[in-house]
């Protein structure tokens, strides 16, 4: 492997509590919740209205999604504030540019707000790409991989995706990269181990792995 897709949020950025105190604040009209890390685990998926639908018990009404979702980052956008990077991701992303081998990052998070935000932390400098969400939000990471390694002009059989959900074991074996998933997200590791592939504790034992 010589180019490492590093995810972001759950991944590079330890954003959990963020997450699942933004979501009991959308569900808290409708008398839901409050979910504690291990408990919104347990509904928790991609794409992430499939999640909502769960935590309802029901479809969602026309509207009922973008409602939601706009809910979500407005609480979400003010925690984050909080939050730092994952444990390790600094030493891991020089140590794997020391090695002479590239990376980058691809987020489902809106381009617009990643980018700054990576900047703020002073890592911008380790990757040869960063791509956000520029339209919608919520769907599948696949095509967007595709489009990732396409800018870059990757062979994907020369890739590794790092991230914490199903969604990016799929978008891996989508495009025919490898993947190596992290249980510093929101998915429980039982269901991370389901999908074949590596799944770490760590950033470092990610790269161990490669």
């Amino acid at each position: 492997m010589t180019h490492i897709v590093w995810d972001w949020n759950g991944t590079l950025f330890h954003d959990t509590d963020a997450v699942v105190d933004a979501t009991n604040e959308v569900f808290r009209p409708y008398g839901l919740g409050p979910f504690d890390l291990e408990g919104f685990r347990a509904v928790y998926t991609r794409p992430i209205w499939v999640a909502y639908e769960r935590i309802m018990g029901r479809p969602l009404n026309e509207g009922e999604w973008e409602h939601l979702d706009h809910g979500f980052h407005e609480h979400y956008h003010q925690l984050m504030l909080a939050c730092q990077l994952a444990q390790g991701a600094r030493d891991s992303l020089l140590a794997w540019e020391r090695s002479g081998r590239t990376q980058s990052l691809l987020s489902m998070w809106q381009h617009e707000r990643l980018v700054p935000k990576v900047g703020e932390f002073g890592i911008a400098g380790h990757f040869a790409r960063v791509d956000g969400l520029r339209s919608g939000s919520g769907g599948p990471k696949a095509e967007h991989l595709v489009a990732h390694l396409r800018a870059l002009d990757l062979d994907p059989a020369n890739v590794v995706l790092i991230g914490d959900s199903v969604d990016d074991a799929h978008a891996a074996k989508h495009v025919g990269a490898r993947a190596i998933l992290y249980t510093g997200g929101m998915t429980r590791r039982a269901e991370l181990e389901q999908e074949g592939v590596p799944v770490v504790d760590s950033l470092a034992t990610a790269l161990e792995h490669i």
